[in-house]
């Protein structure tokens, strides 16, 4: 009778207690709420503050991210405080497990702070052709840990960012302008004048290449099957495919029709009758 009369006790007490604390924990669960959907109203407002004031995508993702979750644990650290918890040693838990998890985490943090370099250092930016690690393709997203690139054939490539800030980046767009240099080979009884007069015609006709600075024909090899002419030009990012493809049909079509001939590889093949030699050889034994 003892034992069950100090349960019923146990339980009076316990359930006070409850009572007493559900006030505060009510509290801090409307506080949870109300924090989280600021935190919401927050990051939506500096997003459409960035959007209007026409900051770069990648930097504004990557502080939007870092301030979210920033602001999440501030919002959870008040409310375990709120909930009487004494935040001092669960700031020192928090410390002790985010080493542990950092240690466990190396190649995540590598990723981390490549993507740091990357938004700090601005080597190539949303938009932007580039090229690394033999993948080139358009910079779609730039996030805290990976960067996506649209490749040609509209696959898309994630690349780890501690990768991409210790590797060699060609970036295509960068510049704003790019040169071209088409090689075109002609036959070794074709006038070379005559053929760089008409390349250079089909370059100056065209109104998307750069007169500044100007396009050029050069001979740069005597090959083995033709005389190699290097058809050189510069034009803005979003006119040089357009350039490119098209210069290449048309310089064909424009030379055949000035005589101008495109060999294919040819090799000279000399046959020697050895028989003769051999007959003779035997003649003067």
């Amino acid at each position: 009778m003892e034992e069950i009369y100090n349960i019923k006790e146990i339980a009076q007490e316990y359930s006070q207690r409850f009572i007493e604390f559900l006030p505060t924990l009510l509290g801090a669960l409307v506080w949870l709420v109300i924090g989280w959907w600021i935190i919401r109203i927050m990051v939506k407002y500096m997003k459409r503050f960035s959007e209007k004031k026409g900051h770069d995508p990648a930097l504004t993702n990557f502080l939007i991210n870092i301030v979210n979750w920033g602001l999440v644990v501030l919002l959870l650290v008040s409310v375990i405080g709120m909930l009487g918890i004494e935040t001092t040693s669960f700031i020192a838990i928090l410390g002790a497990a985010g080493l542990a998890i950092g240690l466990a985490l190396q190649g995540s943090l590598s990723n981390f702070a490549g993507g740091v370099l990357i938004i700090a250092l601005k080597p190539f930016r949303i938009g932007d052709w580039i090229e690394v690690n033999g993948i080139s393709g358009s910079v779609k997203e730039i996030s805290m840990f990976y960067t996506k690139l649209n490749t040609f054939g509209n696959q898309l490539a994630i690349i780890p960012n501690g990768e991409l800030s210790n590797d060699n980046i060609i970036n295509y767009s960068g510049e704003g302008t790019r040169r071209d240099a088409i090689t075109i080979g002609i036959s070794y009884e074709s006038n070379i004048k005559l053929a760089k007069e008409t390349l250079m015609n089909l370059l100056n006709e065209q109104e998307d290449i750069l007169e500044d600075p100007a396009p050029a024909v050069v001979v740069t090899e005597l090959a083995d099957s033709s005389v190699n002419l290097s058809v050189r030009f510069w034009a803005k990012n979003e006119h040089f495919w357009d350039r490119h493809w098209y210069t290449i049909e048309e310089a064909k079509t424009r030379l055949e029709a000035a005589g101008i001939s495109i060999p294919f590889p040819q090799r000279d093949v000399h046959f020697f009758d050895h028989s003769k030699e051999t007959s003779s050889a035997k003649a003067e034994v």
